[in-house]
């Protein structure tokens, strides 16, 4: 399994780095494009949806988001990340508070566009950042990795009490502060290497450290909790459907779903934050 993991992981880089850091956005947005219309293809079989309905709902998606690109290049506004954000916060309070069961009761029509909704969503922030600057989206994406990795490795060490056991009995409150702890060190580190101008443009907590220490650790303190609650969020869906993983796209990891959870709800909110 994990000789699996890390080969999907150097494939994936692969093609991802080199669009990653071309001078032009259009091959980065284009590749991420596929993953989002993936990722709509399993948010669809997630939610009851056959094979076939499923495919043409991750589909429609690419194709709606490439239409979208192209017929209204200006990308979203702090308004719209505004209605992104709030979505989410009373999404995740919503469902993890009525649970597994609570999910199920929900029409599935309405669980379905909405879920498309913020996974399309994710894919526009994501090309804003990227447009940002380089550093810029490099910083909220090492976010959820620095806040995943820490939470993993700190709730293995000293993990005790359970965070949300219906849901995802591996993660606890000792975890969730490794996790924090990892991200205001890694702030530090961003602030350090954007003093020194080692980047295009300002990192994400650069930006958030313009208006003042306060708001930028209130700002880390809530990145950091989001991530958590849309890694719970896809925890709870797959549970709802009795589905381990989103799907087996990339060997070893699962699905698009399983590796971006938690980027769902960063990347607007870190756009509606950093955004003047």
């Amino acid at each position: 399994m994990l000789k699996q993991r890390i080969l999907t992981a150097l494939a994936l880089l692969v093609v991802l780095l080199p669009a990653l850091f071309h001078a032009r956005i259009e091959p980065f947005a284009f590749l991420t494009l596929l993953l989002i219309a993936a990722a709509g293809w399993e948010w669809a079989r997630l939610n009851g949806c056959g094979r076939t309905p499923a495919l043409l709902t991750g589909l429609l998606l690419g194709l709606g988001l490439a239409a979208l690109g192209w017929w209204a290049p200006t990308l979203p506004s702090r308004p719209f990340w505004l209605l992104v954000g709030l979505s989410w916060l009373v999404l995740a309070g919503l469902m993890l508070r009525r649970g597994v069961a609570g999910w199920g009761a929900w029409p599935r029509g309405p669980r379905l566009l909405f879920g498309l909704f913020l996974i399309a969503s994710a894919w526009l922030a994501l090309v804003q950042a990227r447009q940002l600057g380089l550093g810029f989206l490099l910083s909220v994406l090492t976010l959820v990795w620095v806040a995943d990795i820490c939470a993993y490795f700190g709730g293995r060490r000293f993990g005790r009490r359970k965070l949300a056991p219906s849901i995802s009995p591996g993660k606890s409150w000792e975890g969730v502060y490794s996790g924090i702890a990892g991200v205001l060190l890694l702030a530090l580190g961003w602030l350090w290497i954007d003093a020194r101008g080692l980047t295009d443009q300002p990192s994400l907590f650069t930006r958030l450290w313009a208006h003042g220490a306060l708001t930028a650790v209130l700002s880390v303190l809530l990145l950091t909790a989001m991530s958590v609650a849309g890694d719970l969020v896809e925890s709870l869906v797959k549970r709802s459907a009795g589905m381990k993983d989103s799907s087996q796209l990339l060997p070893g990891h699962g699905g698009v779903l399983d590796r971006v959870d938690a980027l769902l709800p960063v990347l607007p909110l870190a756009l509606l934050l950093a955004l003047d």
